[in-house]
C-alpha cells in the first residue's frame, strides 16, 4: 500500500475514479441503445420474418433434455425447417425458448446457448425444471436481450470503484496510470526452442511482472503460441492460472492449445463448437464423466419429480391434500439441497485439480468460481474487449496479463453517443500509453514482406520483420506481385444502397474482381488452387459475392471463402481479394475510414493481396493515398479497363 500512497494524491485518485464513473455512464448509454435496437427489431417482425433473418428457429423438436450443473435444466433442440440456413445464434447468446400453443400456461423460458452445431442447439434454461410443454409441439427459439452481460459489467465497475484497500485497489491504481507497474529481477533467461527472441523476451516480461504485463501482438506474430508457453511456465509456480478472452472462439482455441501442452485444463461456460478435442475439457463433461455424477443425476430427477407432483396438487382442496403437497415440497427441497451439496464438492474437486481455468470475460463471473482468487489472470484479445468486461476477471486476480493488438478490430459498440464518449477505447489501449514497460512481438510468420510493409509503416513504426520462410513467398504464376491495386476510377461503377438493409454494394466492381479471379483459375487449371478469400467491409457486397460464386462453375472449382472483414478476423489465406465498394462524387468512404478494419483485411493474405476500388473516391484520404503510392512503388497498380473486354 505504501507504493499507492507514494504515487497517488487524493485529487489524482479522485480524477481517475471520475474516469470509471464516466465509463459507467457510457455503459448505461450503450445498454439502453442495445436494448432499444433489439426491441425495435424483434417487435417489428413476425416469427416467420425472424426465422428468415436468422433470428428464430421454428418449428423445432426437442431431441434431448435433462439437468446440468447447478439447479439448471437443459434442452437440445433441432430445427425441422430452414435446415442449413444462416442464422445469428451463437454460443453464449441469451434466448427465449417457447411454445406457440396459446393455451399453455407459462409458455416461455429464458436460457443461454451452450453450443450451436449445424441445425442443433443446446440451451441451458434459467429454471431448475423442464417446462411441462416440452413435448407438446409448436416449439420455437428466438433472441432475447442480453441483460446478464451488462449486469456483470456494471457489478465489476462498481466493485473496482468501491475498492479502498487490498490488491484490487493497487491494481486499479496501476491500470489507471496512478502508480507504476513493478517487475522483479529475472535471473534466468527464457530460451524456448522454436520461439524467436521477441517471443522469449515477452515471456520473460510476463514472468517478471509483479502487477501488470502488456504484450502487443501484431498480425501473424505468434501471440497465441507465446502466450501458451508463458502460461505453461506460470503453472510451474502457481496453483491455477485464470485465462480469459472476449469470445468463446478465442477461449476454445486457448483451451485446446494449453491442453496439448499437457496442462490439466477446465473450460467453464459455453463453447463455440462441438468436438472431442474441446468437449473433454469442459466442466460439464468432467462432471458428467465422474463416477459420482450418476448418483447426483438420480437425486436431481427425483427432486424434480417431487416438485412436479406437488404442483399437480395445487388445485386440490382439503387438509390431506395440503399436508401431502407440503411433504412433497419438503422432500424436493431436501433432495435438491443434497444434490447441490454433492455437486459443489465434485466441482470444487475438479477445479482444485486444474492448472488452468479458461472462460470468457463475462464467464469469469460464473457461480462455480464464486469467491475464488487467482495469482494471475491472462486476458487474450484484450483489444477486442469492452473495458468494463475486462475488469470482471481482474477483480479475481493479483496479477494481470493483457495481450492483443489495438490496431486490429475494436469491440463492437452500438451507441454512437457511447462511442464518441470513448466507450470503444479498450483498457489495453489505455495501458499501452500509460505503462512504458511492454513487450512487442516483432517477427511475423504469415505474410510476404511486401504485404506486411504497408501496415508495418502505418501502424507498427516499421518494427516488424517477416520470418525468412515467408519473407519472399509468392504464388507460382506469371503475374505474382504480392500487392495489387485495381483502380475503377473513371469506369462509372457507382456504389449502390440496399434500401432494406442500408448496406452498400457495387456489382460492377465485383465483375472486375471476378475477371482477375478467372485469370487465377486459368493459371491453376491443372493443379490445386491456392486458398482464396473474398472480403469486403459491406455485408451486402459479401451477399452479392456469395451468390455469384455459388452460380459460377469456374469459381466453384477454386478454394474460395467469402466473408466480411469482421467475420474474417483471425483467419488467413494464400490470396485475399478486398472489394472496397465505395465509389461516389463526394469522396465519402464511410466504413473505410476505420483503418483498423483495413489493417485486419490487408494482413489476412499470405502470398498475394488484391484490392479493387475507386482511387477518385478513396484518394483524398491520407491513409489510402499512402496505400496507392505504395502500390505504385512496390506492387502493381492496374486499371479496371484491363479487365473489361
Amino acid at each position: 500500500m505504501g507504493r499507492f500512497i507514494a504515487f497517488c494524491t487524493f485529487d489524482h485518485m479522485h480524477k481517475k475514479l471520475e474516469e470509471l464513473v464516466r465509463l459507467t455512464e457510457l455503459l448505461k448509454i450503450e445498454r439502453a441503445e442495445d436494448f432499444d435496437q433489439h426491441r425495435k427489431l424483434m417487435e417489428s417482425l413476425t416469427i416467420e420474418q425472424r426465422r428468415a433473418k436468422g433470428l428464430a428457429w421454428y418449428p423445432l423438436n426437442v431431441v434431448q433434455s435433462g439437468y446440468t450443473i447447478g439447479e439448471r435444466a437443459f434442452v437440445l433442440v433441432e430445427r425441422t425447417q430452414g435446415k442449413g440456413q444462416e442464422h445469428q445464434f451463437r454460443s453464449g447468446k441469451t434466448v427465449r425458448f417457447f411454445t406457440q400453443n396459446t393455451e399453455t400456461p407459462n409458455p416461455e423460458r429464458s436460457g443461454v446457448i451452450y453450443f450451436v452445431d449445424k441445425d442443433r442447439m443446446r440451451i441451458i434454461l434459467n429454471t431448475r425444471d423442464l417446462p411441462d410443454w416440452v413435448g407438446s409441439g409448436q416449439l420455437a427459439v428466438d433472441m432475447l436481450f442480453d441483460e446478464r452481460t451488462y449486469t456483470e459489467m456494471e457489478k465489476a465497475l462498481a466493485q473496482v470503484m468501491a475498492a479502498n484497500k487490498g490488491r484490487l485497489l493497487e491494481l486499479r491504481s496501476i491500470l489507471l496510470g496512478q502508480a507504476p507497474a513493478l517487475f522483479s529481477p529475472f535471473e534466468h533467461k527464457v530460451n524456448i526452442p522454436g520461439l524467436n527472441a521477441s517471443q522469449n523476451q515477452a515471456i520473460e516480461h510476463i514472468l517478471a511482472a509483479r502487477d501488470v504485463a502488456l504484450v502487443h501482438g501484431p498480425p501473424g506474430t505468434g501471440k497465441t503460441t507465446t502466450l501458451v508457453q508463458a502460461i505453461r511456465l506460470l503453472c510451474e509456480t502457481e496453483n491455477t492460472v485464470l485465462v480469459c478472452a472476449p469470445s468463446n472462439t478465442a477461449v476454445d482455441l486457448l483451451t485446446e492449445k494449453l491442453a496439448k501442452e499437457g496442462l490439466p485444463v477446465v473450460r467453464i461456460g459455453n463453447i463455440s463448437r462441438v468436438d472431442d478435442n474441446l468437449l473433454q475439457h469442459t466442466l460439464e463433461y468432467q462432471v458428467s464423466e465422474h463416477p459420482e455424477s450418476k448418483n447426483i443425476k438420480k437425486v436431481k430427477i427425483q427432486a424434480a419429480d417431487y416438485r412436479r407432483q406437488a404442483n399437480k396438487m395445487r388445485d386440490r382442496r382439503g387438509f390431506e391434500a395440503y399436508t401431502e403437497r407440503r411433504r412433497l415440497e419438503q422432500e424436493a427441497q431436501e433432495m435438491s439441497a443434497w444434490a447441490n451439496q454433492l455437486e459443489d464438492r465434485l466441482i470444487d474437486s475438479i477445479l482444485e485439480s486444474a492448472k488452468v481455468i479458461c472462460c470468457t470475460l463475462v464467464g469469469s463471473a460464473h457461480s462455480v468460481l464464486g469467491q475464488r482468487k487467482f495469482r494471475t489472470v491472462v486476458i487474450d484479445e484484450a483489444a477486442q474487449a469492452l473495458e468494463p468486461a475486462t475488469w470482471i476477471p481482474i477483480t479475481k486476480a493479483s496479477k494481470v496479463i493483457l495481450t492483443g493488438d489495438p490496431f486490429q478490430l475494436p469491440p463492437t459498440v452500438k451507441s454512437q453517443a457511447a462511442s464518441k464518449g470513448g466507450f470503444n477505447v479498450t483498457l489495453i489501449e489505455k495501458c499501452l500509453k500509460r505503462i512504458p514497460e511492454q513487450a512487442l512481438l516483432k517477427v511475423q510468420y504469415r505474410m510476404n514482406e511486401e504485404i506486411m510493409n504497408f501496415s508495418n509503416k502505418q501502424f507498427y513504426q516499421n518494427e516488424l520483420e517477416a520470418a525468412p520462410q515467408v519473407k519472399h513467398q509468392r504464388l507460382n504464376i506469371e503475374r505474382n506481385a504480392p500487392v495489387v491495386f485495381i483502380d475503377t476510377a473513371g469506369c462509372g461503377f457507382d456504389e449502390k444502397m440496399h434500401k432494406a438493409y442500408q448496406s452498400k454494394y457495387n456489382p460492377e466492381e465485383f465483375q472486375v474482381l471476378r475477371e482477375h479471379l478467372y485469370l487465377l483459375a486459368e493459371a491453376y487449371l491443372d493443379r490445386e488452387s491456392p486458398s482464396i478469400a473474398l472480403i469486403s467491409p459491406y455485408r451486402e457486397q459479401v451477399t452479392l459475392m456469395v451468390e455469384a460464386v455459388a452460380e459460377d462453375s469456374i469459381l466453384q472449382k477454386l478454394n474460395i471463402s467469402v466473408n466480411t472483414i469482421d467475420g474474417f478476423q483471425g483467419q488467413e489465406r494464400d490470396v485475399v481479394y478486398i472489394s472496397l465498394v465505395r465509389s461516389n462524387t463526394k469522396a465519402d468512404i464511410g466504413f473505410l475510414s476505420d483503418y483498423r478494419r483495413m489493417n485486419v483485411a490487408m494482413t489476412r493474405a499470405r502470398k498475394q493481396l488484391i484490392i479493387v476500388g475507386d482511387s477518385a473516391t478513396i484518394g483524398n484520404n491520407r491513409f489510402y493515398m499512402s496505400f496507392l503510392e505504395y502500390c505504385e512503388k512496390v506492387g502493381e497498380y492496374q486499371s479496371a479497363w484491363e479487365y473489361m473486354a
